[in-house]
């Protein structure tokens, strides 16, 4: 089975696309996978990584507006599908999957134009601009939350899949993790990122969170700020005059993750669709501060879920003032029950088998070319 996979800008898109392509692999080491992005996105660093065929395609972001870019844009998709149409031909996939991205947009319609089975993965309960124009011209749509069906017209495309993990992910072992980081049974530790590109607010909020725990020797934190803000928050501490005790990590990037969850008790972060899924699978509770500037507030839709099963916390960056952090991190730990409670309840949410459903999905459609 040949396989074309295509998703791309964020971590949110990538990672299920890794995830849906690492499942393909292990059923049958023969099937083939080319995955498609852009040169300048994140995918083109982190696809290779992992051993997959990459090739790049044109493609350009669609303003939700009116505009002089938005003819630009529809310049470049034109391209791009052409040069999907030729990648199309050279390859000769049985299926296509879209995970989402602006690069998904010529990938998945040249194929649909080529009549090649198609299938698209929405992460999200908001579906992105994207995937909701590629609906009218797909086969299949998995969905990951059962909020997202009524923002699609196709409801006979709709299957509930849940989101897709990486294997590095579900293999990981809590005791080997915390081992790598030489922690104690009795420390507490905290692991905060604001998703690929990092969060300011987040950022901030760590700042007065360090200054409140550095004497702490019962909680550890590792936090990222993601690299376009490493220098931002660099600046923050000296402003504060404030040093990184020895409880505190502090990087621009962790391309470990899997090992920083398993060995998490606490997670902080943004709520991007993929972390909310790595987390849940894991059974991790969090604190999830959604980005205000995401495409239609999907992110707070997304936290609202985990909130409503009792798994996560919810604090909007509006909400996000001096010691908010600080004094929720203090409810959760100072309640013995609170933790394993919310573990229990994250971990319930993360029992959907996304991977071998979505597994499913494409073999149905490729069998049928």
């Amino acid at each position: 089975m040949k396989v074309l996979i295509s998703g791309g800008g964020t971590g949110g898109h990538i990672n299920p696309a890794l995830a849906i392509a690492q499942r393909i692999k292990q059923e049958n080491s023969k099937n083939e996978i080319l995955y498609v992005g852009t040169e300048d996105g994140m995918e083109s660093d982190l696809v290779p990584k992992q051993g997959f065929a990459f090739k790049t395609v044109e493609a350009k972001y669609l303003e939700r507006k009116i505009s002089f870019e938005n003819i630009k844009t529809l310049a470049v998709t034109i391209k791009g599908v052409l040069q999907s149409m030729a990648i199309i031909k050279e390859f000769k996939p049985d299926v296509v999957v879209g995970t989402g991205g602006y690069v998904c947009g010529p990938v998945v319609l040249a194929a649909a134009i080529k009549g090649v089975p198609t299938m698209l993965h929405e992460q999200n309960v908001f579906p992105g601009i994207t995937n909701r124009l590629l609906s009218r011209v797909v086969n299949k749509i998995a969905i990951s939350f059962e909020e997202a069906s009524k923002y699609f017209k196709y409801k006979d495309k709709l299957v509930l899949v849940g989101n897709p993990v990486r294997k590095e992910v579900k293999e990981a072992s809590r005791v080997e993790s915390r081992k790598k980081y030489n922690l104690k049974n009795d420390e507490i530790f905290i692991y905060s990122f604001g998703g690929s590109g990092g969060q300011k607010s987040l950022n901030d909020a760590v700042i007065d969170l360090i200054k409140n725990i550095k004497k702490n020797d019962k909680i550890r934190l590792l936090h990222v700020t993601g690299k376009r803000l490493k220098e931002d928050f660099d600046e923050c501490l000296k402003a504060n005059n404030l040093e990184i005790p020895s409880n505190v990590k502090i990087v621009d990037y962790m391309y470990d993750s899997p090992t920083a969850l398993s060995a998490s008790d606490l997670v902080i972060g943004s709520a991007g669709a993929i972390t909310i899924a790595e987390i849940t699978k894991i059974g991790v509770p969090s604190i999830l501060i959604p980005k205000a500037y995401t495409a239609e507030n999907h992110q707070e839709y997304n936290a609202r879920a985990l909130e409503k099963k009792g798994a996560a916390i919810v604090i909007l960056e509006s909400e996000l003032k001096e010691k908010t952090l600080v004094s929720t991190i203090d409810k959760i730990i100072s309640d013995s029950n609170e933790l394993p409670a919310m573990s229990l309840n994250s971990k319930k949410l993360g029992e959907l088998n996304a991977e071998d459903e979505l597994y499913k999905l494409v073999f149905e459609l490729a069998s049928k070319k």
